[in-house]
């Protein structure tokens, strides 16, 4: 049901994009956000891996610099039968983990310093399978072409504001563009229903990296375990570090504030994903494959 969410929402947010050219600009708009939307996904392939572990000063570690954590890694990248991501530690305080890189041959784990203090042998490992899920499932460039199609249309949406406000855009006459007001409601609508459907993608494939991890560690509890102290965690020690527009790599907001409707949530909330865990190791909710 979360890849079927998933491929329904990419395709809307790709339908949103075009509808969003055209009453903005005409086929002209269309053309415009197509292609830039091609070239954001471009860099976004290639470069957002590197970007984000620089933003948190991530550095990669050896075999010989941290042993348990390799070995446990290549453990777990064993039983998802991918090759074994390359492994990052972040110099943070707060209790968090993501993972990153453009296809399982690529893939990256980067761990918190705070997250190795705090946790115990199994819940860290919980959190590395949820991450190895998301490898799996190739996520990382998903939510990247998410974020590009949204950004994209934040673009777009720009551009015609900045357009309409120098007397540019379509006469009343120009049978290619929108009234006015469709534009208008374009402008500030096409980037919101972007967002909204972003997050909306994100929670889904949250929900299937913790099926994944549920199944690679055999121990669900051990990741409702995790994720209730890396919540209270984070409301004691805040990231200092990177961007709020990076929250949906963590396996919980690193970011996230009180008075937010869920809506706008990159996440579940934790008491929602504690609780299909638990069903989990009840036998009471079946793990997709």
């Amino acid at each position: 049901m979360n890849r079927l969410k998933t491929i329904i929402l990419l395709a809307s947010l790709t339908a949103l994009l075009m509808w969003a050219g055209q009453v903005l600009g005409g086929s002209a708009g269309l053309w415009f956000a197509l292609v830039a939307a091609a070239i954001m996904n471009i860099g976004a392939y290639w470069f957002s891996d590197k970007i984000v572990l620089r933003m948190y000063h991530a550095r990669e570690v050896n075999q010989g610099q941290a042993p348990e954590l390799h070995a446990m890694v290549q453990d777990l990248a064993i039983r998802a039968d991918i090759p074994t991501p390359k492994v990052y530690i972040i110099p943070e305080e707060a209790p968090n983990a993501f993972a990153t890189g453009r296809n399982p041959q690529n893939g990256i784990v980067a761990v918190t310093e705070g997250l190795l203090r705090i946790l115990d042998r199994r819940e860290i490992a919980a959190v590395i399978a949820h991450e190895l899920g998301h490898i799996k499932h190739r996520d990382t460039l998903i939510m990247a072409i998410a974020a590009t199609f949204a950004g994209a249309l934040s673009m777009l949406a720009n551009a015609a504001m900045f357009g309409s406000l120098f007397g540019g855009g379509h006469s009343s006459e120009d049978e290619e563009g929108g009234s006015p007001l469709t534009g208008l409601l374009g402008v500030i609508l096409a980037p919101l229903a972007a967002t909204l459907v972003q997050m909306s993608i994100s929670r889904a494939r949250e929900f299937m990296a913790d099926e994944a991890a549920a199944r690679f560690t055999r121990t669900p509890l051990s990741l409702a375990r995790a994720l209730r102290k890396i919540e209270a965690w984070s409301h004691k020690v805040p990231m200092h570090a990177g961007s709020p527009a990076t929250a949906h790599l963590f396996i919980h907001n690193p970011f996230s504030a009180a008075g937010l409707t869920s809506l706008f949530s990159t996440h579940p909330p934790t008491e929602q994903r504690v609780a299909r865990l638990m069903a989990m190791e009840a036998g009471q909710l079946e793990v997709a494959a």
